[in-house]
């Protein structure tokens, strides 16, 4: 009897140890990410190339706020990134340098109801030295005062076109770029002798170009809306991405690059 009970006991003991082993096992998996419901994903951003800065210190924020969460982006013009989503181009997120640029994206069902995070003016960009000695708009209609300007479709040409207008100047440009950082690249390089670009891409230059504002700006400020796209692989943390946008945080880092509130 007594030889029985040692043998229960030790069955016992052993059934005990493998079910903890199993449990043990069982454990480490659980804790991982996938299993505990916060599943690795992607956010796909499409953004104005004048957010290239900020959104990429917000992408890293919110990398670090979301561990195995990576934002990718895509930069560009914003009538170009629009065209990319139309045609069926994979994103969660489009943040526009213009209401008219979104528009072409919701009126084809895409996104709905986007939010003006900031606005955005117009400087004259020039090189550091102004050897064309470039004061005003008016200046930028001399013959010899080389400028460029976004191409009319992109929202930093149409914005130029209005400023322009507004100060009845006419400027023929030596060249019209695909979206606004290219256009301050040739004043960098020295290739043009001003050019108009955002006050935001010329804080973003550190120094290598110079900005003259001018008044007619005002008659000219771009709003940008954000919105998650209708189809958005990863709505959720899409969703997540632009509320950080919106947020106090976001506000924060958007108007120290010289972005004004909406």
């Amino acid at each position: 009897m007594l030889r029985r009970l040692t043998c229960a006991l030790a069955l016992a003991v052993t059934v005990t140890a493998t079910v903890t082993a199993c449990g043990g096992t069982t454990a480490t998996p659980s804790a991982s990410p996938a299993s505990s419901g916060t599943a690795a994903a992607t956010v796909t951003v499409f953004a104005a190339a004048s957010l290239t800065g900020t959104f990429t210190e917000l992408g890293k924020t919110f990398e670090a706020a979301n561990p195995g969460t990576t934002v990718r982006f895509n930069f560009g013009s914003s009538a170009t990134l629009a065209q990319q989503i139309t045609e069926g181009a994979p994103a969660d997120v489009f943040a526009a340098a213009s209401p008219a640029t979104m528009k072409t994206v919701t009126d084809a069902g895409l996104a709905a109801a986007p939010a003006t995070f900031v606005r955005n003016k117009l400087q004259i960009a020039v090189p550091a030295e102004n050897p064309a000695k470039v004061e005003s708009l008016k200046d930028l209609a001399d013959p010899e005062v080389k400028v460029a300007l976004c191409a009319q479709q992109v929202p930093c040409g149409a914005a130029a076109i209005k400023a322009l207008g507004a100060a009845g100047v006419k400027v023929t440009p030596v060249t019209l770029e695909q979206d606004v950082k290219a256009t301050l690249t040739k004043v960098e390089l020295g290739e043009v002798d001003a050019a108009l670009v955002y006050r935001t891409d010329v804080i973003a230059s550190g120094g290598k170009v110079k900005g003259i504002d001018f008044p007619e700006a005002e008659q000219a400020i771009n709003d940008y809306p954000i919105a998650v796209l209708g189809k958005a692989p990863a709505g959720a943390q899409a969703k997540r991405f632009v509320d950080l946008v919106l947020s106090p945080q976001g506000r924060d880092v958007l108007t120290k690059a010289g972005f004004e509130g909406p």
